[in-house]
Formats: C-alpha cells, sequence, structure tokens
C-alpha cells in the first residue's frame, strides 16, 4: 500500500466505479445528508423550557438555539431573581460564542469521510456521532451549576432548596412547575448521528474489498 493511502485509503479503479457505481455513490450520499442535516440544525431550536408560575398561569417560554436563547427570558430571569438563581444568559456563553463554527467544523468532517476510503474515516466521523450527547451532558452541567448554586441573598432563599431543572420532562420548584421539551434542532443532530452510523457501515462494504485487495498487492 502506497504511503498516500494509509490515511485516505485506496482510490477506486475507473472500471470499477463504473461497473459498481451505486456501491460507492450510497455511502458518499448518506454522508452528504448527514453533514446537511445537522448544518440545518443550527437554525432550529434545540431545546425548550415552558416556566408556570401563578402569576404566569399561561406559561413562560424559553427556546434555546445552539448560539443563543429566545422566548420570555427577562420576565424568566426576574423570576429566578426571587429564588436566587443567576440570569440564563450567564449560561454557556462560551458553548453558544462557538458552536457554529463548531457545528460547521464537524459537517466538514463528515464530508471529509467522503474522500477517505480508509478506517480512518471512523475518526473523522466520531465528534460527529457524539454531538447530541455532548450537547446534553453541556445543558445537564449549566443546569446544575446554576440550580445547586442559589444566591443566599435571595428574597425566597429559604423556600427553594438546591435543585437540577429538568433536561426532558416535568419538574417542581418551589410554586413554580416546568415543562422541558427537546426541540427538531436536536432531533436533528440526532438523526444526522444515525445517518453516519448507516454510511459507515456502507463505507466499510465499499471500500474494505479494495484495502485488502491493495494490502494485498504491496
Amino acid at each position: 500500500m502506497k504511503e498516500n493511502e494509509l490515511f485516505l485509503g485506496p482510490r477506486v479503479p475507473k472500471e470499477l466505479w463504473e461497473k459498481e457505481k451505486k456501491r460507492f455513490m450510497i455511502p458518499t450520499l448518506i454522508m452528504l445528508a448527514a453533514a446537511i442535516v445537522l448544518f440545518i440544525s443550527i437554525f432550529l431550536p434545540y431545546w425548550k423550557i415552558t416556566l408556570f408560575a401563578p402569576q404566569y398561569p399561561g406559561g413562560l417560554e424559553a427556546s434555546m438555539y445552539v448560539n443563543r436563547l429566545t422566548g420570555d427570558i427577562s420576565e424568566i430571569d426576574s423570576l429566578n431573581h426571587y429564588i436566587g438563581m443567576k440570569p440564563l444568559g450567564e449560561a454557556a456563553v462560551l458553548e453558544r460564542t462557538l458552536s457554529v463554527f463548531i457545528i460547521i467544523g464537524l459537517a466538514l468532517l463528515i464530508i471529509g469521510t467522503v474522500f477517505v476510503h480508509s478506517p480512518f474515516a471512523l475518526f473523522l466521523a466520531i465528534p460527529a456521532i457524539g454531538y447530541p450527547v455532548f450537547f446534553l451532558a453541556d445543558l445537564y452541567f449549566w443546569m446544575k451549576t446554576f440550580g445547586t448554586n442559589l444566591d443566599q441573598n435571595a428574597p425566597l432563599k429559604n423556600a427553594v432548596q438546591p435543585f437540577v431543572p429538568p433536561l426532558l420532562g416535568e419538574g417542581k420548584i418551589a410554586q413554580f412547575a416546568t415543562v422541558a421539551t427537546w426541540e427538531v434542532g436536536l432531533y436533528m443532530s440526532m438523526v444526522a448521528s444515525v445517518l453516519i452510523i448507516i454510511g459507515l457501515y456502507f463505507h466499510r462494504r465499499a471500500y474494505k474489498p479494495l484495502i485488502v485487495s491493495s494490502a494485498g498487492s504491496a
């Protein structure tokens, strides 16, 4: 095997490409679809929390995109102030600043697997596969940090014990109730992960015979 093939893998002979084009197009199309789906998720909400309070029986909503928060943020921050929780905008500042660039980078790595016909394609794809898990883990970290480090000088400091808001489902904090939901952006990132795994399966089926053949002729 040539040195450049150690990373990029063997090239597909023209005759084989013309004979078995479908074999090589399937992983390419799946990987491109995964990159597109992940990129589109940037523009859609990943997570939403609805807060119900006596003075807001209709509920207050905050939606989280990868790079911004939208909704009734000021009203929720005002309520959180009474129990000693920091403003929502102070959470994950670095993550929100870099998120768009990170996702674009992940999408480019996915596209890179199209040109890498060796097992190294797996290493390019792993960060994107794990991205939804990282997002939820980071969100949990900030929810736990904010919920367990309440300001002891807050007006209702004695009414609320340290807590962790739910990542999904219902929760209750003193006289407040919350409902957390995963939104379309997060589900799209999960779909992208599944597509990548499927794409890697077809990638292996397409290129492993070439690798074995190339190694045998070395």
